[in-house]
Order: C-alpha cells, then structure tokens, then sequence
C-alpha cells in the first residue's frame, strides 16, 4: 500500500470556491504532498503559491480526511493508496492567478459553488466544501461516496 500525507485550501470568497485544473482533466483543490519534515500549514500555503500564483494565509483547520482507495479504483494503477488530507480555510492576500509553470495544474479558476457539482472533480472538493460550510467540531465529515462526476 502507498500513502501520501497532503495539505488542501478551501477558499471561498462572494459564494465562489477557488479551484485547480488537474492534467486528468478532473477539478481540484489547491494542495499537494507535504514534503520530508515539512508542516502542513506550510505546505498548503506553498502549494497554493506553486499551482495558482497567488499568495495566501491560513485562516483554521477545517478538518482531515483518510480514505483507503483500492488499486482498482487507481486512475495510474498502481497498489491500494491511503491518502490523509489537512484540509485549511485559506485567506488570498496577493499575487496573480496562473497557471503552474511546471507542475499538473493547468489552470485555477473562481467556480460558483452552486455550480460545482456539473464538474468532473475530485472528491477532494466535496470534503472540503462540506468541511467549510459544516465547520464540525470533530473535523470530519461523512465519507463522500465516489463515482459519476466524483473522481478519487
């Protein structure tokens, strides 16, 4: 089984959701691997530099989510994965929205929230949506299910 530990930012401004366009032609959060001894609430600010090109804070910790997906459900194959995600409500302070030099993200965009749920998206966005408007003590929402438009 692999495992990847990663930082994700829900920023919501004016009942829109800042979203990344993955190479897999599915919709994302900004966020990504928190490298060798790094601390997640660095990372998810590194990460929303890297991938849109805007500069952030982070405003709390909405939650984690752990799913276990089968090597079957893999879009790259590849053994059983279990993913952790720190999910942050993030703040936007600066910069200019791009797309990421070198990385998987071809674009981030301002998507409606209402408008979210037409999209091929990961389930990512759902968790983190859910975890923004619940704000739950505990920090964990019900697991999102997958499949139709909802990727892993």
């Amino acid at each position: 089984m692999s495992f990847r530990l990663a930082a994700y930012a829900v920023c919501i401004e004016d009942g829109r959701v800042l979203l990344a366009h993955h190479v897999t032609d599915s919709w994302t959060l900004p966020g990504g691997q928190v490298e060798h001894a790094e601390d997640p609430f660095d990372a998810v600010i590194r990460e929303v530099a890297e991938e849109t090109g805007l500069d952030s804070v982070v405003e709390r910790l909405l939650g984690v989510d752990s799913r276990v997906i089968p090597a079957a459900d893999r879009l790259a194959g590849g053994p059983e994965h279990h993913n952790v995600g720190i999910f942050y409500s993030v703040r936007l302070t600066g910069g200019q929205l791009r797309p990421e030099p070198t990385g998987e993200t071809l674009e981030s965009v301002w998507s409606p929230i209402a408008d979210v749920i037409c999209l091929r998206r990961s389930s990512l966005v759902d968790i983190g949506l859910a975890l923004a408007q619940a704000l739950p003590e505990t920090g964990h929402v019900p697991p999102v299910q997958v499949g139709g438009l909802i990727q892993h």
